[in-house]
């Protein structure tokens, strides 16, 4: 509601955050691990016609020599072929790990607006003019870099789901643009976390005096009352202070 409420500790804060990357990282691996099963020596329509006897289980096999991963032949080749399943789940997963991001930014560029209007409770690391006409604005570029990520990756997403929607028959003939879209938004949002990693979380500071200030000024300490004097009497305290 951005309205005061009870205190919490910026240590619980980012706790919270961890939690969403820990949660994000996890699901990305399963995920990806899923990739690891092709549907190779379908051919055409999944019968593997004209393919040479043990040619799928070969090329599984070259490919996990070059790439360092164990990939195996799809169980169900018909379905592997038809589908772009795993891609339409891996993007899922990035979709859900952009709104984290971009659910954290947002938290970032908020805590640390200001310097005298906003909240100011973050000082985040200057890494560039933030006005040519306001002299000392400090903006919140690498924040708003990472959101701009997330816009983009969420967008990439939704192309992913598309193209699994609209396969027909045998051959989903859309994973040109699924392929393209789910590896454009790993490196996007993997080379933007790194950025927002080094440039602005590792420099972050608390601004002691202002969350001190605040906490001390805050009616909602009053809900601590509550359990002593009852709800009305604590509102009525809160209001004349």
């Amino acid at each position: 509601h951005l309205q005061d409420a009870v205190p919490i500790t910026l240590g619980d804060e980012f706790k919270g955050y961890s939690g969403q990357i820990d949660e994000s990282i996890k699901n990305l691996k399963y995920a990806l691990s899923l990739l690891q099963h092709i549907p190779i020596g379908g051919t055409a329509v999944g019968t593997g016609i004209n393919a040479p006897k043990g040619y799928a289980k070969l090329v599984a096999n070259n490919i996990s020599e070059i790439v360092g991963l164990r990939f195996m032949v799809d169980s169900n080749i018909f379905s592997g072929m038809q589908n772009i399943k795993e891609e339409s789940l891996l993007s899922g997963v990035l979709r859900t790990c952009a709104t984290a991001l971009n659910r954290i930014a947002n938290d970032i560029r908020l805590l640390g607006s200001g310097p005298r209007a906003g909240i100011g409770e973050l000082i985040l690391p200057p890494v560039q003019p933030g006005s040519s006409i306001m002299p000392g604005k400090v903006n919140p570029s690498m924040a708003e870099m990472l959101n701009m990520v997330c816009f983009h990756v969420m967008g990439c997403c939704t192309t992913v789901d598309e193209a699994a929607n609209s396969g027909q028959l045998e051959l989903n003939v859309f994973m040109p643009i699924a392929a393209f879209n789910f590896v454009f938004a790993i490196k996007a949002l993997s080379n933007a976390v790194l950025s927002f990693n080094d440039r602005c979380l590792k420099g972050i500071e608390a601004n002691t005096r202002r969350i001190k200030r605040s906490l001390e000024e805050n009616l909602s300490l009053a809900t601590a009352l509550t359990p002593y004097i009852g709800y009305a009497k604590a509102a009525e305290i809160a209001n004349i202070a």
